[in-house]
């Protein structure tokens, strides 16, 4: 059974939010932006990481989200970064922010990954995964930063989430509620104006109006973490822009995820 704190949905973004501020101040900074021009930011969705352990997989970190409304609507596979993925949406508010959770498929990668995560995994209570804010909980394991390194030459979502370990990756802008900016291109424009460096990964911009979803991203700035016996500056986490088109048949926004884009999306952590 689930510990629960019986947050709501809002409270439990608000837990995420606060977190994912603390180490990508220049999120908070884009918002103070848009806001100065009038604008009411909409977050489209989150992501968040995982291995895939019996104890941390992807139906464990769903579980809040599950137990608080949301349904599984799609799943994805990233063949070249060896992950599964899935995303939610809420049953009820469609307003709520979509959620996307990811997971390394470990028994891919070498015996010395394995072995580094399955150190994680040890760590870490059953009970506390059962807690709500577990997702929110960040890194309680201990890591050095030789392990990180091994990590990294293999896979660099492996190595972020042994670093950052349970918190949002990235927070993303719904372009669709803003008034301001009509394309993606304008949006991008603009933060390339004000300093921010973004995501050149197969263009600035991820996805076509033919697939109904077009992404940008800024680069994940340094951010300073304690290993054992060591304090490094690594990537931390990045913020996203998104701009959904209407079905043709429908005339409902798309709600679904690319996997192609979403593939570029994530070297926005790469060193």
């Amino acid at each position: 059974m689930r510990n629960s704190m019986q947050l709501t949905v809002e409270q439990l973004f608000e837990h995420l939010w606060q977190q994912y501020i603390q180490i990508n101040p220049q999120a908070k900074k884009i918002q103070k932006l848009f806001q100065a021009r009038g604008e009411t930011v909409v977050n489209d969705h989150i992501a968040l990481r995982t291995f895939n352990t019996e104890k941390l997989g992807i139906m464990k970190i769903a579980g809040p989200f599950l137990d608080k409304g949301y349904k599984i609507v799609n799943d994805y596979d990233f063949e070249k970064k060896k992950l599964n993925a899935i995303h939610l949406e809420h049953t009820i508010e469609i307003n709520h922010p979509k959620v996307f959770i990811s997971e390394l498929k470990t028994e891919l990668f070498s015996e010395n990954l394995q072995t580094i995560i399955a150190g994680i995994d040890a760590q870490i209570d059953p009970a506390n995964v059962m807690d709500e804010l577990f997702i929110a909980s960040g890194r309680t394991w201990n890591l050095t930063f030789e392990q990180y390194i091994q990590l990294l030459r293999e896979s660099e979502y492996a190595a972020w989430t042994a670093a950052f370990g349970y918190r949002a990756n990235h927070f993303t802008v719904s372009l669709n509620h803003l008034t301001t900016f009509f394309q993606l291109e304008e949006l991008n424009d603009f933060l390339l104006d004000k300093g921010f460096v973004l995501n050149e990964s197969s263009g600035l911009i991820k996805g076509t109006p033919d697939q109904f979803l077009e992404q940008s991203s800024t680069m994940a700035a340094p951010v300073n973490v304690e290993f054992d016996h060591t304090t490094q500056p690594i990537p931390g986490c990045f913020y996203e822009f998104a701009k959904r088109y209407p079905m043709p048949k429908t005339g409902r926004l798309y709600q679904g995820f690319i996997a192609a884009s979403a593939d570029k999306i994530f070297e926005s952590t790469n060193n």
